[in-house]
């Protein structure tokens, strides 16, 4: 009974693991500064691909577009948001930088070939403090909106 216990919690703790370490992605990596000055300046579209829980409790960075990446029609939504311009250079950031490494990936494999990934999140990561604690600035969540 102890091995099995055991077992669970190591399971457990693996799992853990495997969705808090982000996968490599063959698109750039940008940090949380870089992030905000290029999507103020309209140098990249910043794809804030966390859910609205998430976006109601820390806020939108300022100059992202939240868009749920749990949503049937994410990649189409993303196309329509570039444009159509598949070559367009978008950025996604989540709450850590696991769910936009991922989803990288899976972008690049839908055509898209300008995929950057902010690592650090809004909340912080391996790669650094993230947006909220490097202190830029973010806009509340407006359900009405989008």
């Amino acid at each position: 009974m102890l091995i099995g216990v055991c077992a669970a919690i190591a399971g457990g703790f693996a799992i853990r693991e495997y969705r808090l370490i982000p996968e490599d992605h063959g698109g750039g990596r940008i940090s949380v500064a870089v992030a905000h000055e290029q999507a103020s300046d309209g140098r990249i579209l910043l794809v804030d691909i966390r859910t609205p829980r998430e976006w109601r409790a820390s806020g939108i960075g300022e100059g992202a577009v939240p868009l749920d990446m749990r949503r049937e029609d994410f990649v189409n939504a993303l196309v329509e948001l570039t444009g159509g311009n598949q070559a367009a250079p978008v950025a996604l950031i989540c709450a850590r930088g696991v769910r936009s490494a991922r989803l990288s990936n899976h972008l690049i494999q839908a055509g898209f070939t300008n995929v950057i990934d902010v690592p650090e999140g809004m909340l912080g990561s391996a790669a650094g403090p993230g947006w909220v604690r490097a202190g830029l600035p973010v806009r509340k969540y407006d359900e009405d909106a989008g």
